[in-house]
């Protein structure tokens, strides 16, 4: 039974969390102390600095030996089946968008921030062992599986793209630059198209604002770099001054011979936050005047399509083949080709999105009929080598990744051979973790007061997205625990902490990715406010 005194004793280590959370939020809306300039940099602090310090506090101390087998069993096969079960619905429904949100919604709770205070107040010390556990998982495994579900998404996007219907299926390698770290979208990006005599391609990715290549080819086709106010990135722009008419009875006059290149703008959008820092709260949005990026596309002969694309003078040009179909939509309206296949956009602008879905009219003259394209896409080897190396790179830049594995390290050096930390590193280590977890609640303080509103999915997609976290996890996670044995103590912990408000970085991910930014945006702020009745509810029920 739960008394007056643990009640107090929750209140006591929750509180003054809120209070660090709910000073950061009055600092900026109503006492207007910070700029959201200031409250970016603060944000880059905790992300670069306390949280990665603090992960490392907590992990370094906890004893890898004394692993609790039961408890983090529990906690996968809970993961297991929400996976097993949405990606089931997903191959059924074609819904890979959802089963990621709802995978983050549903599993990935803010454990280090507010799990280890609130779990140590309730049920005592030892579930700060059981929560770090549960950390390393995070950071090393679930977050990974997650960030290789965004990369997955946006390599298909990417290639539905730019490679639409059949021509996908003949990449046989990726080729990436060095400074190219995620397919996500924040940065433009080109692909550049190699096919030799038997019709495979080779691909390379780079980006866009990078140099040409120094061959003739750029100068050959006309390609020359504009201006763009678009961050202060440059699109590449096919100058095409010649009538789309004086094509159509003959070839694009580039592009023979066995081998040709394609150069394609291969980014779907940018990111609508001014930073670039990918691992915080980025709390200052900015107003863009784009919704995905205009494009310019090149290909050339052969048993793929030949068009040109300007995001100037707006005209697209394409060579009919029997072998591909294509289609563009400018705003409100889809694209077909004519008689002959070609496509006429007048000098309007166009947007590069997802045509994947997009109908088009068939081949024959006369015909009335609606087909989808078909998306083929590239075997599963170079897909996954492509993948692999994206979700590498960004792993590279996240200040947690090296906390986590540096912890969890020192951790097994410490323990196996009773090795004691330097006091001077100890010491260094602690002033900064100290500060961790109300610098953390302070940074999501100021993310709430500088957004235009609390609820920005709205209120229904916010109920069932509160619905999913606080009532579907826990149940989840309630049934695994049960499976494997856990009783008592241990059972109301693994229940407790699957109730926990949404976790930042699956929140950071969505953004960065553009994938239901809105819905875990809701997640992490009005979750934080309901968080604290609904565990103490969970608390009380499961000490009747």
């Amino acid at each position: 039974m739960i008394g007056a005194n643990d009640f107090y004793k929750v209140m006591c280590a929750m509180v003054p969390l809120y209070f660090a959370m709910l000073v950061a939020y009055g600092s900026v809306k109503w006492w207007k102390i910070f700029s959201p300039e200031q409250c970016s940099g603060i944000n880059r602090f905790v992300a670069v600095f306390a949280v990665p310090v603090l992960s490392f506090h907590f992990i370094s101390q906890n004893n890898p030996y004394q692993m609790d087998t039961k408890f983090i069993l529990a906690d996968t096969l809970s993961k297991i089946i929400v996976l097993v079960m949405l990606s089931f619905w997903a191959i059924c429904k074609g819904q890979l968008d959802w089963l990621i949100t709802l995978f983050s919604v549903s599993t990935l709770p803010n454990t280090l921030v507010m799990g280890i205070p609130l779990l140590n107040a309730m049920y005592g010390d030892f579930t700060q062992n059981l929560m770090v556990q549960l950390v390393v998982l995070q950071c090393i495994i679930w977050y990974t599986l997650l960030l290789f579900l965004f990369e997955y998404r946006a390599a298909t996007i990417l290639i539905k793209n730019q490679y639409p219907g059949n021509a996908a299926a003949a990449i046989t390698k990726f080729e990436i630059d060095n400074d190219v770290i995620s397919l996500d979208g924040r940065s433009p990006l080109c692909t550049e198209s190699e096919v030799d005599g038997k019709g495979r391609i080779r691909v390379r990715i780079r980006r866009s604002t990078s140099s040409m290549p120094e061959s003739g080819f750029s100068s050959s086709i006309g390609i020359t770099p504009r201006a763009s106010n678009l961050s202060n990135a440059e699109i590449l722009s096919v100058h095409t001054p010649t009538p789309l008419h004086e094509f159509r009875n003959g070839d694009i006059p580039f592009g023979h011979g066995d081998l040709r290149v394609g150069i394609r703008a291969a980014s779907p959008r940018l990111s609508s936050y001014a930073s670039s820092d990918a691992y915080s709260l980025q709390p200052t949005p900015r107003a863009s005047n784009f919704n995905e990026l205009e494009t310019t596309t090149v290909t050339t002969t052969g048993n793929t399509p030949m068009w040109v694309m300007s995001p100037v003078a707006g005209k697209v040009f394409r060579q009919p083949s029997p072998s591909a179909k294509m289609a563009w939509e400018s705003p409100g309206k889809c694209l077909h080709g004519d008689r002959q296949g070609y496509i006429d956009v007048g000098e309007k602008e166009i947007s590069f999105r997802d045509i994947s879905n997009f109908p088009i009219q068939g081949g024959a003259a006369d015909s009335a009929s609606t087909n989808i394209i078909k998306q083929e896409m590239p075997n599963a080897f170079v897909m996954l080598r492509l993948i692999i190396v994206m979700v590498g790179r960004k792993l590279s830049r996240n200040p947690n990744t090296y906390s986590s594995i540096l912890g969890l390290l020192w951790s097994l050096i410490s323990f196996k051979w009773n090795v004691g930390m330097p006091s001077l590193v100890k010491y260094s280590i602690k002033i900064i973790s100290d500060a961790g977890l109300g610098m953390a609640m302070f940074s999501l303080g100021l993310f709430m007061a500088l957004q235009p509103r609390i609820i920005a999915c709205g209120t229904k997609m916010a109920a069932i997205g509160m619905a999913i976290k606080f009532i579907g996890g826990p149940l989840v996670m309630s049934a695994a625990s049960v499976v494997v044995g856990l009783r008592g103590v241990q059972l109301h912990t693994a229940i407790v902490q699957a109730a926990l408000p949404q976790g930042i970085v699956p929140f950071v991910f969505a953004r960065e990715y553009g994938l239901h930014p809105d819905i875990l945006s809701t997640g992490v702020i009005f979750g934080m406010l309901v968080s604290l009745p609904v565990t103490l509810l969970y608390y009380i029920l499961l000490g009747l």
